[in-house]
């Protein structure tokens, strides 16, 4: 049984994001951390190019990329998330966009990867 890889995008205010791709490529996905400072705000443009699944957006407050990309796209977010299970939970409510404080963990990326591909299976 084919099945299509889930495409992760990753947008730090700061940058960052490796940890978390890690993470996302461990539970099978393709990560696409977006480079430089500010990153997160890009997070809504670069989800539309490349048609991903879901993405994950790190600032201070964990809102200002999440509420951009919902704005400008319509994709259903959730911010200021500040766990693991928080997010795991606006997975199963069918958000494509997770807006976090700063958390770059593997285990994030893995475990809402894996979260976004059982949902998916139903």
């Amino acid at each position: 049984m084919e099945h299509q890889q889930v495409k992760v995008v990753i947008g730090d205010r700061l940058g960052k994001g490796q940890n978390v791709a890690k993470g996302v490529e461990a539970a099978g996905g393709i990560a696409i951390v977006i480079p430089g400072v500010g990153a997160d705000m890009k997070l809504g443009d670069v989800m539309n190019k490349e048609n991903a699944d879901f993405g994950i957006s790190f600032c201070g407050s964990g809102g200002a990329g999440a509420i951009t990309a919902q704005t400008k796209y319509k994709y259903p977010a959730a911010y200021s998330l500040r766990s693991v299970e928080q997010g795991l939970t606006a997975i199963r409510d069918g958000k494509k966009v997770l807006g976090y404080g700063f958390m770059d963990t593997e285990e994030l990326g893995r475990r809402l990867t894996e979260q976004f591909i059982q949902a998916k299976r139903g």
